[in-house]
C-alpha cells in the first residue's frame, strides 16, 4: 500500500512522528486483508475483532513531508486464535526501510473473549506463510 507523508503527520523537528507509523501499519494491515479478498468491516459485523495485543517497532531512518511511503506487510505466525504479521514502511522512491514492525492481533468475539479465527481468514493468511 503506497501513502504520501503530509504535514499533519510531522513532528516538529520535521519528520514523521513517531506514533503515526502505528496508522501506516494499521491501514498496510487493513489493505493487505482486502489484497487476499477479506474485508475488515465484514469480519466486524460478524463478530470478529482483532485488537494489537502485541506491537514491536524498530525505527530505521525518518520520513519527511512529501515522501512516498510503502507500507509491506507478510503473515509470519498463525495460530487457533491470533496470528503475527510482519510490517515495513519503506521509502518508495529508493526502497530504504524506515520502520520495521512485527504485530500480534488476536481474535475477540462479544466480551473481548478469544474465539477461533474464522476459516476463510485462516485459509489466506496461511497461503501467504514462508
Amino acid at each position: 500500500m503506497d501513502m504520501r507523508v503530509y504535514y499533519e503527520d510531522t513532528d516538529a523537528g520535521g519528520v514523521v512522528y513517531h506514533a503515526n507509523y502505528l496508522g501506516y501499519f494499521e491501514r498496510g494491515r487493513t489493505e493487505f486483508l482486502r489484497e487476499l479478498g477479506l474485508s475488515v468491516r465484514d469480519l466486524h459485523e460478524r463478530g470478529y475483532i482483532f485488537p494489537v495485543v502485541r506491537l514491536e517497532i524498530d525505527y530505521r531512518a525518518p520520513a519527511v513531508l512529501d515522501d512516498l511511503l510503502r507500507v509491506a506487510t507478510e503473515v509470519l505466525e498463525v495460530g487457533k486464535t491470533s496470528f503475527t504479521l510482519g510490517q515495513q514502511v519503506l521509502r518508495d522512491i529508493d526502497g530504504k526501510v524506515l520502520a520495521d514492525g512485527r504485530v500480534t492481533l488476536v481474535c475477540v468475539g462479544p466480551g473481548m473473549k478469544p474465539k477461533r479465527l474464522p476459516e476463510e481468514l485462516l485459509q489466506v493468511i496461511r497461503a501467504e506463510q514462508p
